[in-house]
């Protein structure tokens, strides 16, 4: 197995806002890593902290979900933190399943709201 230094964060509409607040709180915890994010995604974190290693990806239905997972079949990612907005509607569906999927089948833990980010994290970070 690859060692697995990176940690994905892709956040959906209205969730993006949280994951920027989210990386700040936890800034020290992510210094380490390699982050991956999509898009807008990245782009959010880095405004919020600029001392990070973040790498963008596409745009999620563009496809950086897809990226992302390709991640994850290597064997790459550490940790998904994936902030899905379960009020709004997704076009992409699919991809995001798909992602999903493979973050199941690859065995990578995956945080899909706040809560469990903020437990997921910190025991990957030691």
């Amino acid at each position: 197995m690859a060692e697995r230094r990176k940690i994905a964060l892709i956040a959906h509409d209205k969730m993006k806002l949280n994951m920027a607040e989210f990386a700040l709180k936890h800034q020290a915890l992510l210094q380490p890593f390699q982050i991956v994010a999509t898009g807008t995604t990245g782009t959010r974190v880095a405004e919020a902290c600029p001392g990070l290693n973040i790498t963008r990806m596409k745009s999620g239905p563009l496809g950086g979900d897809q990226q992302i997972g390709a991640m994850i079949a290597q064997e790459e990612v550490a940790l998904l933190i994936f902030l899905v907005d379960p009020l709004t509607p997704m076009p992409h569906d699919v991809d995001v399943k798909a992602l999903m999927r493979l973050a199941i089948l690859y065995d990578t833990p995956m945080a899909l709201n706040l809560a469990s980010a903020d437990i997921l994290l910190p025991a990957i970070a030691r």
